[in-house]
């Protein structure tokens, strides 16, 4: 892409062959930063003085077995009793804690019910996506910034590396087709 420039000092305007975007520098950077610190986020996890019970149906066990790893890095941590019965074979003996927040069986349950939906190795809870969205959200490059040639290539190159660019963890968009040039003759 082609940068133009900077529109009222938040908005970068830029050209990709015969069409003009503008892209949202604050948003862009807070997903950006969203990105980063949801791949690179590390848990404290804490032990329970007493282990939880967790009451799963039988897709949920399955789920945990499949996504263990996901809990794991996530910093829960379960005991398993082969011969429980069936819904009752696991107990969460250590949870997590980040950004203040401790996390426990309710995350575990939201947790497998979001991967039974949409199975995911990046699956992280949602009390946490909420943490790192504020945290990306307050850090990123305000509206009101003016940005040089440099640091609005370098937000339209992190762009092009984002997973899932198109908007900021609040559901702001992140940029938006203008206008494509070869209507410009078509216009009277």
């Amino acid at each position: 892409m082609r940068i133009i420039g900077q529109f009222n000092r938040g908005f970068i305007v830029c050209q990709y062959e015969q069409d003009l975007f503008i892209v949202d520098q604050h948003a862009s950077d807070e997903k950006n930063r969203f990105e980063y610190f949801l791949s690179n986020h590390q848990f404290t996890s804490q032990p329970l003085v007493a282990p939880q019970q967790l009451q799963l149906t039988a897709l949920q066990e399955q789920i945990l077995d499949e996504y263990m790893d996901v809990f794991k890095k996530n910093g829960f941590a379960f005991s398993s009793d082969e011969e429980a019965p069936m819904g009752q074979r696991y107990c969460l003996v250590a949870s997590p804690m980040s950004e203040g927040k401790i996390f426990g069986s309710s995350d575990v349950i939201e947790m497998l019910f979001v991967l039974a939906e949409n199975p995911s190795r990046n699956c992280r809870p949602s009390g946490l996506r909420d943490a790192l969205a504020s945290r990306a959200c307050r850090s990123a490059i305000m509206i009101g910034k003016d940005l040089d040639k440099q640091q609005m290539s370098r937000i339209l190159s992190n762009m092009s590396k984002m997973d899932h660019p198109w908007q900021c963890p609040h559901g702001r968009p992140t940029m938006r087709h203008l206008f494509h040039l070869g209507r410009l003759g078509q216009l009277d």
